[in-house]
């Protein structure tokens, strides 16, 4: 009888599945993963010791692990989903704050239109919170994002067809002895055991988290009714997955187990593959003792290294003052990006513009590319404020934002070290350069809406709201998907939801400025929104903002479509580079759009959030307006000359400080 049992027990321990056909349970254990059948996709591997990386240190790329094969949750008589249970052994490790990652059961191992960041490679944007994707998932994250209604940094959230959690708790566990709450930080490196549970009978989903070594807490972390009959399929899959914002962040599984109407099997955690070391290793006391003796010894060697450190300290030197300690994790060292460009030669130009030069980078270590912008301190701005800012934006997480990752210091320069985008930006493509393809209309279409997009977040779902202040086309950036990211936030500024922003100093690129700034000074989200009408424009009908024509006249784009609404030409303003392979419909709708984001009477602007249901097809433009704010009263105040104070200003292709409000008003007056 001993002989069996025994049997049984090294079956479990090796991670083959447990199968009862007669009272419909099903269970599976992982010990390690090495030589196991389990599917891995995207980023996710399998370490030589056996540990399962979901996300592999990459950069924005999602991971998934299955179980390979669908389990039937649902009961055969009752067709309720049946009890469950899960348990499994984790631990992240990463550099920087880095989002989590989801245990998560689902319809189908098909997760190919996933996002990455933010939506955790499970969902995107457009079905985050739909009914029909029939997804359970406890996510365990550590970055507080706000469009999801996340409550802290270092959370557990039971989330259900949405990353929108619909019970969300701060990480830790109650102890058994004296109930208290205990923190724990789930990206502490360290490993950590989980247990989900599902009850049928109840419809009851708990969580419960623990430190190694520690029997499952009689108290769970947290518990939701929640009926999942209704959310899952018959036969769906069990497995995990992430997305890591930033390099090198690692998210192991170390053993897992479920069941099936029955509860996840025991793993014995002493048989578990280790997690790698992580950090620096440990200063050897040996050397400690050892390198004195020898400097004492070798004087002149000693002398000589000196020299060539001193000299290799001026070539390198940097200025550190008290107050930058606590932007340390964004600061980068001038000897890194001095290698990582080659000592800034000019083959690595990626551009140059009126705040400096842009280099591409690589970085060895974390083998990532990076660019790296050369600019002179502006001494008007407090350095320490300056930086605070950076530091803020470099913050910012969303798909069609360039990551702000760091800064360095040095002498009378300052260097912002952006992610890399291969394909450049978006003026090189619509303004014909031989290299460069023709973007479709499909292609064009997606830019704008994931520009607005982007601007919805700054505008209102990040924790202030920040104003970009110089949105064109030279400004979007395009990844290796062809999708646009908003880039160059030299002259954004941030502040408080509520509260007006203070900003008197007029900045930006002539033909994207709005009309108020001539009065008030004050950048405000909708002086971002007549941006983005001239950028929308811009794209659409392929022309810069400020053209001259063959007489040495200033055509102004907003001018021109305007005109062409009136003869009912609009669709002629299109770039005739598409050939008219485009959808006449939405061309029409975004041009309507783009002279309505630019109209110069600022309340007749939608903010951003509307301008995005407009681009989506979910509301329509409207056709009655009030009359002061209508197309024909736009086209009025065109006649009489009311784009003149943009006029008096020669074309240009750089940015422009405009810092006299006289000269500005008096342009405005001077043009009826």
């Amino acid at each position: 009888m001993k002989k069996p049992i025994l049997l049984l027990l090294q079956i479990l321990l090796l991670g083959f599945d447990l199968v009862n056909f007669s009272c419909g349970e099903y269970a599976f254990i992982y010990s390690g993963f090495a030589h196991n059948n389990i599917t891995l996709d995207g980023a996710a591997m399998v370490t030589a010791n056996g540990l399962l990386d979901i996300t592999n240190g990459s950069t924005r790329l999602n991971g998934h692990a299955f179980y390979p094969i669908p389990l039937r949750f649902r009961n055969f008589s009752t067709g309720m989903v049946q009890s469950f249970s899960t348990y499994f052994v984790f631990g992240i490790q990463s550099t920087y704050p880095s989002q989590g990652f989801t245990f998560f059961i689902a319809p189908s191992k098909n997760l190919s239109s996933a996002l990455p960041i933010q939506f955790l490679g499970l969902l995107n944007n457009q079905n985050n919170g739909d009914m029909e994707n029939q997804i359970f998932a406890v996510e365990f994250d550590s970055i507080k994002n706000i469009e999801f209604q996340d409550i802290n940094n270092n959370h557990v959230g039971i989330d259900i067809n949405s990353l929108i959690s619909v019970n969300s708790y701060p990480a830790g566990f109650y102890n058994d002895k004296d109930g208290n709450f205990n923190n724990l930080i789930i990206t502490s490196s360290e490993a950590m055991q989980v247990w989900v549970d599902y009850n049928g009978d109840i419809a009851q989903i708990s969580v419960t988290i623990a430190p190694m070594g520690m029997a499952k807490p009689l108290k769970p972390l947290g518990r939701a009714i929640h009926n999942l009959s209704i959310v899952l399929s018959e036969m769906a899959y069990v497995g995990f997955s992430s997305s890591a914002g930033r390099d090198n962040t690692r998210h192991y599984i170390l053993g897992w187990s479920f069941g099936l109407s029955s509860l996840a099997p025991s793993i014995d955690i002493t048989n578990l593959p280790k997690m790698p070391r992580f950090g620096p290793k440990p200063r050897s006391m040996v050397l400690e003792i050892i390198l004195p003796i020898a400097t004492a010894v070798s004087i002149f060697s000693t002398g000589t290294i000196i020299v060539l450190l001193v000299r290799r300290h001026l070539r390198y030197s940097e200025i550190r003052e008290d107050w930058e300690v606590e932007f340390g994790p964004h600061r980068f060292s001038y000897r890194d990006l001095f290698h990582a460009t080659e000592g800034f030669k000019n083959k690595n130009i990626l551009g140059i513009g009126g705040f400096g030069r842009v280099y591409k980078g690589f970085l060895p270590v974390s083998k990532l590319d990076i660019a790296v912008k050369r600019v002179s301190h502006d001494s008007k701005q407090g350095m320490k404020e300056f930086v605070a800012e950076v530091v803020s934006i470099g913050r910012l997480q969303h798909c069609n934002i360039v990551q702000l990752l760091g800064y360095c210091r040095r002498k009378g320069e300052l260097f912002l070290v952006y992610e890399y985008m291969p394909n450049g930006s978006l003026d090189k493509y619509l303004y014909g350069q031989e290299d460069k393809l023709i973007l479709t209309w499909s292609q064009r279409f997606r830019i704008i809406k994931g520009i607005a997009s982007g601007l919805v977040y700054l505008h209102e779902e990040w924790e202030k709201v920040v104003i970009h202040r110089d949105i064109k086309a030279s400004n979007v950036l395009l990844d290796a998907q062809m999708n646009g990211r908003l880039g160059d936030f030299g002259l954004a500024r941030l502040y408080d939801h509520g509260v007006d922003a203070q900003t008197t100093r007029v900045v930006g690129t002539i033909g994207y400025l709005a009309p108020e700034l001539a009065s008030s000074g004050k950048a405000t989200p909708l002086t971002d929104v007549f941006s983005f009408g001239i950028f929308v424009l811009e794209v659409i009908c392929g022309r810069r903002p400020i053209k001259e024509d063959i007489n040495g006249n200033q055509i102004m784009l907003v001018d021109w479509v305007l005109e062409h609404w009136q003869k009912r030409s609009l669709t002629d303003t299109v770039d005739i580079r598409l050939q008219d392979d485009y959808d006449v419909g939405e061309a029409t709708m975004a041009l309507k759009l783009g002279l309505l984001c630019s109209h110069p009477f600022a309340d007749a602007r939608p903010k951003m959030r509307q301008v995005m249901q407009y681009l989506e097809g979910e509301v329509s433009i409207p056709e009655d307006m009030p009359p002061h704010l209508s197309f024909e009263m736009l086209t009025l105040m065109q006649n009489e000359g009311f784009d003149s104070y943009v006029m008096s200003y020669p074309s240009s292709r750089t940015n422009h400080s405009v810092t006299s409000h006289g000269s500005l008003m008096s342009a405005l007056s001077g043009g009826r």
